[in-house]
């Protein structure tokens, strides 16, 4: 390889994904575009009006293959790879045949809960994404865990070789880095008619993020602060809206929630509360770390990977455990504050440039292979 590489991405999530995977994706564009300027950086997608990407080219299905998107992605593309350096599958997929192809093959994995939590999707869903994480995990080069909770994952569920696996953790959008002022949060509460108080749960409105037992918990404690859900709504969410009628729990969901708003809502909370059951990183103990919310969320999986010494942790299976530790950070402004504190200490484990020179080094080491 050359000292100026062209690195191609699998941006399918970078221009059509709005949560984790997407957000993910657009990170890791924006950080090498960035950190490693030097490079030729090429996008395999149909873009988007939505979101723009500095310094990149796009390279979209053409032909006959423009009217099967899918197939191009899975498939076709490897045509159009004249010249690409490293293929870089940004959410575990690599396209079939591309092992023929002399290029250095990159994947990064974000979970296997699929298979560890198979009621949660459908046959269908576990099958083919079995097959398409085996095949990009037999082939690539370089597999990049976003926690050692995921590398583990990968080597027992896809028996890859630990060797070539990398653990670079996720960081979150600098947004959640700069100051929210006290204007604009009263702006946002005021704009979502929020109350001054509320405790704060953010992520898909799903039965793996735990809501439920949140709710239970609350009831227990009898804290009567409502409860602002930011996801999409859907039927686990009006389910999820009867329960905590019958709890007593004020149940406030905001939907389509302007990202700008975000940190504004993250900041105003008491707590934020992440008691999901299982995640390959958990970026929202992150984003609300950046802005000083304390973080309650769960022991097991990654959490503590992401959250070190600065979160709180309870069993989200036992709502009475998530109870008292949600009435130590209320009842305690000296626990609140130490909190805030190592939230902010432990945000800086995941800047921007720790980040970005991890992802460098990936492909530095690729190039030490040839």
């Amino acid at each position: 390889m050359d000292s100026t590489l062209r690195i191609a991405f699998d941006a399918k999530r970078a221009y059509h994904n709005h949560r984790g995977l997407g957000n993910y994706s657009r990170d890791v564009i924006r950080l090498l575009t960035t950190y490693a300027p030097e490079n030729e950086y090429l996008l395999y997608a149909r873009p988007t009006d939505q979101y723009t990407f500095a310094h990149t080219q796009t390279i979209s299905p053409r032909g006959v293959w423009s009217l099967m998107p899918s197939l191009w992605r899975s498939f076709g593309c490897v045509h159009d790879m004249d010249g690409v350096d490293i293929y870089w599958g940004l959410s575990g997929e690599l396209p079939f045949g591309i092992h023929r192809k002399p290029i250095k093959k990159v994947i990064t994995i974000h979970d296997a809960i699929f298979l560890r939590y198979p009621d949660l999707y459908s046959a269908g869903y576990r099958q083919l994404f079995t097959r398409k994480v085996q095949y990009a995990c037999d082939h690539a080069d370089m597999i990049i865990a976003i926690s050692e909770q995921t590398k583990r994952d990968i080597m027992d569920f896809f028996h890859a070789d630990e060797r070539k696996i990398r653990v670079v953790y996720q960081g979150c959008n600098n947004r959640f880095r700069e100051p929210v002022s006290e204007n604009s949060m009263q702006i946002v509460k005021q704009h979502y008619a929020l109350p001054d108080k509320y405790l704060l749960i953010v992520g898909a409105i799903e039965p793996r993020k735990n809501i439920q037992n949140l709710i239970e918990a609350i009831s227990l404690a009898g804290i009567e602060l409502p409860l602002v859900a930011v996801g999409a709504q859907n039927k686990y969410a009006l389910q999820t809206a009867e329960l905590a009628k019958k709890r007593k729990v004020e149940l406030i969901y905001l939907h389509d929630l302007p990202f700008a708003d975000l940190p504004a809502v993250y900041k105003g909370t008491e707590v934020f509360c992440y008691p999901s059951i299982f995640e390959g990183f958990g970026i929202p103990i992150l984003e609300a770390m950046c802005v000083g919310t304390p973080v309650l969320t769960s022991t097991g999986s990654c959490f503590a990977e992401t959250g070190g010494n600065a979160a709180l942790y309870a069993d989200p299976m036992h709502p009475e455990e998530i109870a008292q530790q949600l009435t130590r950070i209320l009842s305690s402004p000296d626990i609140r504050r130490t909190m805030i504190e190592k939230g902010y200490e432990q945000a800086n484990l995941f800047t921007d440039e720790i980040v970005a020179n991890n992802l460098i080094s990936v492909y530095k080491s690729l190039n030490a292979q040839q």
